[in-house]
């Protein structure tokens, strides 16, 4: 932190009426260069105390005035201008300490858990995240966007991120006890996503009838489990995802892929920042490179991963997160009247690996007019066909899925698998993924809680009437 940068800061906490004394504390515990870990450690955590002890002695955030408000932006962006320094030096120092120089697999939420105990500070405790998530979006210091700027720093790293990859493309253990279930009754419903066995496919169903399918807080660990199932099943040769029934009034009794994530949700402070990085590092992931080994790097190159070619159905829309999902497909059957589109702009958040993925389908032109200008593409329509591979009746469906079925096993699984990973290994290899992921992590914990996300879903979306 500059010289001047710290005299603004201090500047805005004298405006709030916080004592001279605790100021100039605070700023005699800044730390403007890095050593080695261990005295690092000691100094930025101090320093990371001094910010929050005066953050607690400011109102909550509906209650501060505008001074008030200044003066906790400025212990918020020093303290993260600290986190980067700190994490730029030692990252990856930090990283091999919490995996046991990466014998560990730990997953992101127990990552940043540890990061916390490791270094006091560092990232958000377990029960200051529990008292965030009591609140609203708007009402939120945004303390989980210390948890972006950590994983941020880690997925930089080959080393780290590349382990941080694999630890989340292992199968979660309760996918290892569920299989023989599977393998006896044919089928496991899990309530948000069902699979079960049809001949050559394996089937996943996803529902959240209620919210038109939309994923939140409630869904995502067990679709990342049925997506393990799906995967690993060992009696069937491909996967395929769909949208469940409907239940709201509009669409009662008609299928949809689904709306992305659910809104009301978010606007309601229940999705944690984690939500966007285990959905988008776990399940999806997932089924564009296979489950994991834990003795194998996932890596098409030097490492096999277990993997199965998946066809989406889409029914209705595809909105979002599930617009999504389609890039990481290998076959997409579209409905003729159904339709996608990536309302991020309408949001204020990024979504997800699209910016990635969609100008390989489409373009740049059209992605960006995707994203950034909310262009919907009818699935029935130039710009749909290249993401859709095949369009069908809305009610001759099920019968276009089973000729898409029969068509892709009559070449066998072994050529099919690899195939998609001689198309990985041009079009997305992990270290490019990685890469990626390290950005996206540190940009959407900003937007995530922005003010700009809150105007963005009360003027779009309504948000604040909406029931939960």
């Amino acid at each position: 932190m500059s010289a001047v940068s710290g005299e603004a800061h201090a500047f805005s906490l004298r405006g709030a009426g916080l004592g001279d004394g605790d100021i100039a504390s605070w700023a005699a515990a800044q730390v403007e260069e890095t050593a080695d870990f261990e005295t690092d450690r000691g100094r930025y955590s101090r320093f990371f105390d001094h910010c929050d002890d005066l953050l607690r002695r400011l109102p909550s955030k509906p209650r501060r005035n505008d001074a008030e408000a200044a003066a906790a932006a400025a212990l918020l962006t020093s303290a993260r201008e600290h986190r980067e320094r700190f994490l730029a030096a030692h990252a990856e120092v930090l990283y091999d300490r919490l995996t046991r120089n990466r014998s560990l697999f730990l997953r992101l939420d127990a990552l940043v858990m540890e990061a916390a105990n490791a270094v006091p500070g560092l990232t958000p405790t377990r029960e200051q995240l529990t008292a965030e998530m009591g609140k609203l979006q708007r009402d939120k210091d945004g303390l989980e966007i210390d948890q972006g700027i950590f994983l941020a720093h880690v997925l930089a790293s080959e080393r780290a991120g590349t382990h941080l990859c694999h630890a989340m493309l292992l199968p979660r253990p309760q996918a290892l006890e569920l299989l023989p279930r599977l393998a006896a009754e044919g089928r496991v419903d899990l309530g948000s996503a069902t699979v079960e066995r049809r001949g050559r496919a394996v089937h996943m169903t996803m529902a959240n009838a209620r919210f038109l399918n939309a994923e939140d807080e409630t869904t995502l660990a067990l679709t990342e489990l049925a997506v393990d199932l799906a995967i690993l099943d060992p009696a069937t040769e491909i996967a395929v995802i769909r949208g469940g029934v409907l239940e709201h009034p509009k669409y009662r009794g008609h299928r949809a892929f689904g709306a992305g994530i659910n809104l009301t949700h978010l606007y309601r402070g229940r999705i944690p920042f984690l939500w966007f990085m285990e959905r988008d590092l776990g399940y999806v992931h997932k089924i564009l490179r296979g489950v994991a080994r834990p003795n194998s790097v996932p890596d098409d190159v030097h490492g096999r991963s277990i993997e199965k070619p998946w066809i989406a159905v889409v029914d209705g829309f595809a909105i979002g997160g599930h617009c999504q999902l389609l890039l990481t497909m290998d076959y997409v059957l579209a409905a003729s009247d159904a339709f996608m589109t990536l309302p991020a702009r309408k949001e204020g958040i990024i979504p997800g690996v699209a910016n990635l993925r969609l100008p390989r389908f489409t373009g740049d032109r059209i992605a960006r007019q995707a994203i950034q200008y909310e262009r919907k593409l009818p699935c029935d329509s130039p710009e749909g066909r290249l993401i859709c591979d095949d369009i069908a009746k809305p009610d001759e469906m099920d019968a276009a899925l089973a000729q898409v079925i029969e068509g892709l096993s009559n070449a066998g699984a072994v050529s099919a698998i690899g195939n998609r990973r001689a198309l990985r290994i041009g079009e997305e290899p992990l270290d490019l993924f990685r890469r990626y992921c390290s950005a996206y992590a540190r940009d959407q914990a900003y937007c995530a809680f922005s003010p700009a996300l809150i105007a963005n879903l009360e003027r779009n979306w309504n948000a604040h009437n909406r029931r939960p």
